[in-house]
């Protein structure tokens, strides 16, 4: 067990990306459920965001599987291995899932037919049953071990290596998503590490593209909050 000093992570921006993926993703199915058949607009609409959600859990999965499990392994005690195996192998049906509900929006785009959006909802429901499972029990046991094994400066490229795997055009939406139901004090603590642009813009651009693109998708700025 290697030990670690300085300042330890702050782990509440975890819980907000959490509660934006359980609502994004819990919406999702009856999301594509609403899409008339036949209507490749609308399709069109809804796989674009279903596509900017796949992405964003890839990128965020990618990062725990870089720079947090090893790190967990490295200094923990005997109580962390099981659970960051338990952990990785959620990840794997994830990834899996994952790719499957890509695959289902390039099958869906082409004609936007009704055989092709019940096969994608189905598998955003797996996935969705999937990460509400997986985040539980991260937020039990990952996020306490993390508070104890993991510093602020490593939790911050944490939060950096996800953000890398994004286009950064959609970077203020995906933020905006987080911010929707985001602790106002987290968002000014992730804003306070963040360029100075990024300080002073963000806050006024995130919300805003969040509130067009919801208006898009979703037919209202402010979207069914998450359950948690």
């Amino acid at each position: 067990m290697t030990s670690v000093e300085g300042p330890m992570a702050d782990v509440r921006d975890m819980y907000m990306a959490h509660i934006s993926l359980r609502r994004e993703f819990g919406l999702a199915p009856t999301l594509v459920r609403g899409v008339t058949a036949g209507d490749k607009a609308r399709c069109e609409t809804v796989s674009d965001h279903l596509g900017l959600l796949c992405t964003i859990l890839h990128a965020h999965h990618g990062g725990e599987d870089a720079l947090l499990w090893p790190k967990l392994l490295e200094r923990g005690s005997t109580e962390v291995a099981p659970v960051v195996l338990r952990m990785e192998s959620q990840h794997e049906v994830i990834d899996r899932t994952n790719e499957e509900v890509m695959a289902g929006l390039t099958a869906w785009r082409r004609e936007a037919s009704a055989h092709d959006r019940e096969v994608l909802a189905s598998a955003l429901d797996r996935l969705d049953a999937a990460l509400v499972e997986h985040m539980a029990l991260e937020e039990k046991h990952i996020l306490p071990l993390a508070e104890k094994y993991v510093t602020a400066s490593e939790w911050q490229e944490l939060g950096k290596h996800s953000m890398e795997e994004l286009p950064k055009k959609r970077l203020p939406l995906a933020f905006g998503m987080a911010m929707y139901e985001g602790d106002p004090q987290v968002i000014k603590n992730i804003l306070a590490e963040a360029p100075l642009v990024a300080r002073l813009l963000m806050p006024i651009m995130a919300p805003r593209a969040y509130a067009s693109h919801a208006k898009r998708v979703y037919g209202t700025a402010t979207p069914a909050r998450s359950q948690g």
